[in-house]
């Protein structure tokens, strides 16, 4: 198999055979998933993984989490207000490998808010498909809280706790081909 530092060239992101989404706790006690559709990305490096570089930009409209009038809600004011903060970006800012495990450490950018994040990856391999094209497989996930980029709105429930969890898993799980 190929390894990490093996790796050189430009990548493009697959979005329609990668997934960006999420988790996080409704009512204390279970578990709401969704994603995001619509995001597009480029990474490049050289050997050794020297000057590597990646950009991630997600359309916040395509959010779904299998419920309309939730995707609704998030899409307005209370949550991600897409009106104005049309765009999720992510920036990394160094990118290192262990073994088959990459940490992409990087600037994440919602809501005009913008933190650093590390976030943990799975190298799973790099095959060439059967059209020629050369692919790489990664999964990761991070836990951010929301409040830290202006997501705040919640409901404090009877018995104690809110609607919606500040924590939030951010999970990647990305197919990208070679240019």
């Amino acid at each position: 198999m190929t390894t990490l530092n093996e790796l050189a060239g430009t990548y493009t992101l697959d979005s329609s055979h990668s997934e960006v989404g999420f988790v996080t706790r409704h009512a204390m006690v279970t578990k709401v998933r969704g994603s995001f559709t619509d995001f597009n990305g480029t990474a490049t490096t050289g050997a050794n993984l020297q000057d590597a570089a990646i950009e991630v930009s997600i359309d916040v409209a395509s959010v779904d989490t299998r419920s309309a009038d939730r995707d609704a809600h998030l899409r307005s004011a209370d949550f991600f207000d897409v009106e104005t903060y049309p765009t999720i970006r992510f920036v990394s800012t160094s990118i290192e490998a262990d073994g088959d495990e990459l940490t992409v450490a990087g600037d994440l950018t919602i809501k005009d808010v913008t933190r650093p994040v590390s976030i943990p990856f799975e190298y799973n391999g790099q095959v060439v498909d059967a059209y020629g094209a050369t692919r790489v497989g990664l999964n990761g996930s991070v836990q951010v809280l929301r409040s830290d980029f202006g997501l705040t709105w919640n409901v404090a429930l009877e018995a104690g706790g809110v609607l919606v969890s500040d924590k939030v898993t951010l999970e990647f799980d990305i197919a990208a081909v070679k240019q």
